[in-house]
């Protein structure tokens, strides 16, 4: 239960995207599917995983405490 928003993602992804479309190829896919992904998450809001601040903003901070990956 605890990752039903991914789930939740992922089903609305398939459903309104990825079924109803032929790509030529994987390039076109990745590009299509990152860009429906930035449209659904809303990088503004607030979330308690993220210590109640914007994924934005906490992922800023993670890489100045951390470093990159």
């Amino acid at each position: 239960r605890r990752d039903y928003g991914g789930r939740k993602l992922f089903q609305l992804l398939k459903r309104e995207r990825i079924k109803k479309r032929i790509y030529k190829n994987r390039e076109e896919a990745k590009t299509d599917i990152f860009d429906y992904v930035e449209k659904f998450y809303n990088a503004k809001r607030r979330h308690s995983a993220c210590e109640d601040q914007a994924p934005a903003v906490y992922e800023s901070a993670w890489f100045m405490r951390h470093g990159t990956v």
